[in-house]
């Protein structure tokens, strides 16, 4: 402030640097507004982009729980993969097409999704368990991906745990074949998202490129 001619103190422009102060603190805000309204506009994006190559289930529920014994030695619970998408399968190690193909497109799912992959649990159920032991399901599911796991157990829990997901398989012996009798199955691949509820069905052929886009919308 200044002292005038008549002796009054006179007011200076002292308010200026208080309005530049607001006005550099209303554009931060505004700067983080408008961040906060990127990321979370991209993340509705995601969520919103409905799935383009796997048939959405009508009415999606939580799956029901179960334990099998796992291929990596020990008994597996569905529950313990929540927090991440499941894609779940049913088959069986001798089958001499369909299962070695599709375990062959998980496989290309997973290298699809690079660093993402541990974020996401593949679980391939034998339809025969007859067969199928755990360490027979370890050891032919390492030459696809160490991270798939193997799941079995008696032929009734199997057969009950299958039915909660549309999933019918019946053991053929009119085929005459090297692995001695072959078993019929549903050869669709699930997908289970991180909370449990089954949400997609990819048919027999869909590509291991088309099974990890669709799968990267349910990841967290």
């Amino acid at each position: 402030m200044s002292v005038g001619a008549s002796g009054e103190t006179a007011v200076g422009a002292a308010p200026e640097p208080v309005q530049k102060t607001q006005g550099h603190r209303t554009r931060w805000v505004a700067g983080l507004v408008l961040v906060a309204f990127v990321v979370l506009g991209s993340r509705w994006w995601t969520f919103a982009r409905a799935p383009e190559y796997g048939i959405a289930i009508g009415a999606a529920q939580p799956a029901e729980d179960f334990t099998l014994q796992g291929s990596n030695g020990g008994p597996v619970t569905l529950s313990e993969f929540r927090g991440k998408p499941v894609l779940l399968y049913f088959g069986y190690t001798t089958c001499p097409d369909v299962c070695p193909t599709t375990l062959s497109d998980l496989r290309t799912a997973l290298q699809e999704l690079g660093s993402a992959k541990d974020k996401v649990q593949v679980l391939f159920v034998t339809v025969d368990p007859e067969r199928d032991t755990a360490e027979r399901l370890a050891t032919y599911l390492q030459y696809f991906d160490p991270s798939i796991i193997g799941l079995t157990g008696s032929l009734p829990d199997i057969e009950a745990i299958a039915s909660r997901f549309g999933v019918i398989f019946k053991k053929n012996t009119t085929v005459t074949s090297a692995a001695d009798y072959l078993v019929d199955h549903t050869s669709a691949v699930l997908l289970l998202d991180a909370d449990g509820t089954l949400r997609l069905m990819f048919p027999y052929g869909t590509t291991g490129q088309q099974l990890a886009s669709d799968t990267k919308l349910y990841m967290r």
